[in-house]
């Protein structure tokens, strides 16, 4: 039996961005906008294109900014969330500046605007990019009730340092995975058409290379050379590009010693050059004058120049721009042709929008937390939590558990579930697990309470002997742990990713109790609970889950919803092995796994190398958990392999079929996984890469034959020459439930 068209299917991830949302430029209505632009752009003074590139986040009323919005200068506002106050300044724009341009108002929503999604990268562990359009959607239709038409989303920085706070904000490791999520995000945000009210501009983040900050240390320097660049850090900004996301945002690092803020190779030779990009280009908060502190300026004249000639067209809240431009155009150092075309990409946007036709808020609007966008955040989270380990069939909950001792202190933590990057979301309506689990299931079971400690970072442990009496009484104890959302984020690197607090010694005390012991961890990143994964019975990785976390971990807890989640990046034992991903290169002296360990040396042991090669003596050979992994409370087979052909044409396309066999006993869905490996290059090749990803529902003892259709076109890299081709030799292929596991074979373009 074939899959069904219900199945989430992607390959071909070029084919997917190009018809996502872009409006074709020949299209009678992008030539009537930029006629318009045009007409616009011919009446404006140079102050007044000026303004159009400045934008301010106002700590005050309108009245902070009437004057300046009457005089053209200002494009954009952030942080303007109430719709009076939108409609307000919007009258100003429109009526009472000499060119009624309205100004662009902008907010931060990330993973919700009010109805809270899992983190990004929780909603990246469904590996169901309907989801993340889905929770896109919400944000954008409750967001844009209240005035908002463009937010700084999707972050889609390749991210392998779980040390660095934004890794909560990222889709993990993967290029691959990273480009479908962030397109799938540009889809939701921006819908079948930017002008539709309910739309807002989506902002492709941080342009590029900020996720491989130094040390995991936040606005830290990158060295990454141009080769890598375009093999792991330009695909998914590419793909967001060719999907028609309306904005692009420059990072604070500077890579190779030039900040992004004024590199002209990314934002002209690749983005407009190479990409055709038309979209608008703005920089991250304040980053034009933090040149100065980078060294790269002497001062913020010179950072506005350098800003602007290298291809930014606006300016988030420094002013160098405001300030500055007039002075540098009559210098000749900044030419007024790129003001115009700095002003044509934000006319543009704005015409795409719809804002000069309606400026205004609908202000009788009641769309947020609607039961549709709490439904489709709880089955975010029912496909994004991730089952780690489960011994014993510990999870589901059966009827034998009559009493459940629920302790640790992100069990009932309203606050600490959104997580990080939720300006707008609110406590009172966030679902946390304790009352959830007593509503839904409390006539079954009950559930005694002990928290233990008070907060993640609690170090008081007098009461963690109340949960050990708690769990003596109870059939079975849920642990909740994890970190508080201001753990993560910008600017929360952390250089140790253990366990705040107490915690450890928590679940160290419950599992003396003899008790099943069931950890749910909620987190913005990867921790390093190798002994606490140990010490449960059964472990789920919530990340931080939002606003319906409760109610959906608590059907997975009782098995009406089953696990399917994947981590979206690979999990350290320790601190020690970061960075650590799947998709790393050889060296010429790859572990064998037959060297000899630190507890194996013996005492006085004649100086020797171990096998000269290339692994940690005291982490051993492998993560604590791969990439692409996650259990369910199902199995499934992997079996019969095959290729359509072995030697398929460097313009073809390669067919894969196998059979997966649902072997356990629920019902379930499993997230199955294609890997390629370019065996030799001109250029030395990953071990593997994420090349397609399918989630595959069966019923129990349900056999369905699983098919991906590869174009040859995305085995193409960067080579020794600098160009993008497919070149021919050997590959290897899998395809299984993580990055460490599968069904093997290979085939040989010639």
């Amino acid at each position: 039996m074939k899959t069904s068209g219900s199945t989430i299917f992607y390959t071909g991830l070029l084919a997917l961005s190009l018809t996502a949302c872009s409006q074709p430029s020949g299209s009678g209505k992008e030539a009537s906008v930029d006629r318009q632009v045009e007409e616009l752009l011919g009446k404006m003074t140079l102050q007044e294109k000026i303004g159009q590139m400045n934008q301010l986040s106002p700590f005050g009323g309108p009245e902070e900014v009437a004057e300046q919005i009457r005089k053209g200068e200002i494009g954009s506002l952030l942080n303007v969330t109430d719709p009076d106050v939108v409609n307000r300044i919007q009258k100003i724009a429109v009526e009472e500046s000499r060119l009624g341009i309205p100004v662009l108002m902008s907010r931060d929503v990330i993973h919700g605007y009010k109805t809270i999604f899992p983190i990004p990268l929780g909603q990246a562990a469904t590996f169901n990019p309907q989801i993340v359009e889905d929770g896109a959607r919400v944000a954008a239709i409750e967001a844009s009730a209240d005035g908002i038409r463009w937010t700084f989303a999707p972050m889609i920085d390749i991210s392998r340092d779980p040390r660095w706070g934004r890794i909560a904000e990222s889709c993990g490791e993967d290029p691959y995975l990273s480009a479908v999520m962030g397109v799938a995000m540009v889809k939701g945000f921006q819908g079948d058409s930017l002008n539709d009210p309910t739309s807002i501009a989506a902002c492709a983040k941080h342009f590029v290379g900020y996720g491989a900050a130094e040390g995991g240390r936040d606005y830290n320097s990158t060295s990454i050379p141009e080769r890598q660049l375009r093999n792991v850090y330009f695909p998914p900004f590419e793909a967001a590009a060719k999907a028609g996301c309306a904005t692009f945002m420059t990072s604070f690092n500077d890579n190779d010693g030039v900040p992004s803020t004024g590199n002209s190779f990314i934002l002209k030779d690749v983005l407009r050059d190479e990409w055709n990009y038309d979209g608008m280009v703005v920089t991250d908060w304040a980053s034009t004058a933090e040149m100065i502190s980078h060294g790269f300026c002497k001062d913020e004249k010179e950072a506005a120049m350098k800003s602007v000639n290298a291809g930014v067209d606006m300016e988030m809240v420094s002013g160098t721009f405001i300030r500055h431009l007039e002075a540098l155009v009559k210098e000749k150092k900044v030419s007024e042709a790129a003001i115009d075309e700095a002003v044509r990409n934000i006319l543009r946007l704005k015409f795409r929008l719809g804002l000069f036709d309606n400026p205004y808020v609908n202000t009788d609007q009641d769309v947020k937390y609607a039961p549709t966008h709490l439904a489709k955040a709880k089955e975010a989270v029912e496909q994004s939590v991730i089952l780690l380990k489960n011994d014993g069939e510990t999870l589901p909950f059966t009827d034998k558990i009559r009493t459940i001792a629920v302790v640790g202190p992100l069990a009932d933590a309203a606050h600490d579930q959104m997580g990080t990057w939720v300006f707008d979301g609110e406590k009172a309506h966030t679902q946390t697990l304790l009352p959830a689990l007593k509503e839904m299931y409390g006539d079954k079971v009950t559930f005694i309470y002990e928290p233990a400690l008070g907060y993640s970072r609690d170090k008081n442990t007098a009461n963690i002997s109340k949960a050990v009496s708690a769990a003596m009484r109870a059939d079975a104890v849920l642990a909740c742990v994890g970190e508080e959302s201001i753990l993560s984020g910008e600017a929360h690197s952390l250089a140790d990713l253990h366990l705040q607090g107490a915690q450890s010694e928590l679940i160290a005390a419950l599992a003396k109790t003899g008790k099943p012991l069931v950890t749910v961890v909620m987190a913005g990143r990867p921790l390093t609970i190798e002994q606490e994964v140990k010490q449960s019975d059964a472990v789920l990785y919530a990340f931080h889950p939002g606003t319906m976390g409760g109610p959906a971990i608590a059907d997975l807890l009782f098995g009406k919803a089953v696990p399917s989640g994947k981590t979206p990046v690979t999990f350290p034992k320790m601190v020690g092995q970061i960075p650590v991903y799947y998709a790393h290169t050889n060296t010429g002296r790859p572990a064998s796994r037959q060297e000899t360990l630190i507890d194996d040396i013996p005492l006085e042991a004649g100086q020797t190398s171990l096998g000269c090669t290339s692994f940690y003596m005291d982490a051993g050979f492998d993560p604590l958990f791969p990439f692409g992994y996650g259990l369910s409370y199902t199995t499934f087979g992997y079996d019969n392999l095959r290729l359509a052909t072995d030697k398929p044409s460097a313009n073809g396309t390669l067919e894969i079929s196998f059979d997966l066999t649902n072997t356990g006993k629920y019902d379930g869905t499993e997230v199955v996984q294609l890997y390629v490996q370019d065996k030799t290059g001109s250029v030395t090749r990953p071990v593997k890469e994420l090349k397609g990803f399918q989630r595959v529902s069966l019923k129990q003892g349900e056999k369905k034959t699983v098919s991906f259709s590869l174009p040859i076109e995305e085995l193409a890299f960067w080579n020794i020459d600098m160009q993008r081709v497919v070149e021919p030799g050997e590959f290897n292929l899998w395809v299984g439930p993580n990055s460490a596991e599968g069904l093997q074979t290979s085939f040989t373009i010639e």
